[in-house]
């Protein structure tokens, strides 16, 4: 990996799930159990409805929560916190990825379709607290999710960095394609790689690709 691709990045922007952590955490499944039930107790519907509308309401509109308040109006901040009540033994600390995110030069941000007392969480377990310059949730997106430009473009505004200067490291392909238009360098963060225009890197393992980063 050549450590010229990165030399004029002064921001580096981190999605959280499945891309801090391992995905064999296995925390996303027990949200998307928790959304399945939330539908389930919320709108009357039996188990496989509730999972079918979840599933598709995360394809259609990114989250489903995006679903949720575009079709049925409901409070986001209850739906957050009751699906992000999940069981975090799963998370351990990661010492050698946090010396790695510690030592990138200029400034560090997590960017996530979750709520930031989530993320904060979710950091707290993997030793990673205070590495990072901000922590961007749906909240402060507006609850525009990931992959919409219009949500990108509000963290970009908040934060104030050069997206021509940004590095985005993600588990979902899909979240990368607008952060490549913006002139940011990509990094999909999963177990396969894919060969795409919108995809810069492949990586499965964070801590290695920012290790060989390191290396030059």
């Amino acid at each position: 990996m050549p450590n010229e691709a990165f030399s004029n990045i002064s921001t580096w922007v981190f999605d959280l799930d499945n891309t801090l952590y391992p995905a064999g955490a296995c925390l996303f499944p027990q949200i998307e159990r928790k959304m399945t039930d939330w539908v389930m107790r919320n709108l009357g519907l039996d188990e496989a409805s509730a999972d079918a509308l979840r599933h598709g309401y995360w394809q259609e509109h990114g989250t489903t929560l995006a679903g949720l308040m575009s079709g049925h109006d409901i409070d986001p901040s209850d739906f957050l916190a009751f699906v992000h009540d999940i069981d975090f033994s799963g998370l351990s600390r990661d010492n050698a990825l946090a010396h790695r995110i510690a030592a990138l030069p200029g400034r560090r941000i997590v960017f996530t379709n979750a709520d930031t007392l989530y993320a904060t969480r979710v950091l707290e377990r993997r030793g990673l607290s205070g590495l990072f310059d901000a922590i961007y949730g749906i909240e402060e997106a507006g609850y525009l999710p990931k992959p919409r430009r219009d949500a990108f473009d509000c963290i970009v505004r908040l934060d104030g960095f050069d997206p021509g200067r940004g590095a985005m490291f993600e588990d979902d392909p899909r979240n990368l394609l607008e952060p490549h238009r913006m002139g940011m360098r990509t990094v999909l963060v999963a177990p396969e790689p894919l060969v795409e225009d919108h995809i810069h890197h492949n990586t499965g393992d964070l801590r290695d690709f920012l290790d060989r980063l390191a290396a030059g």
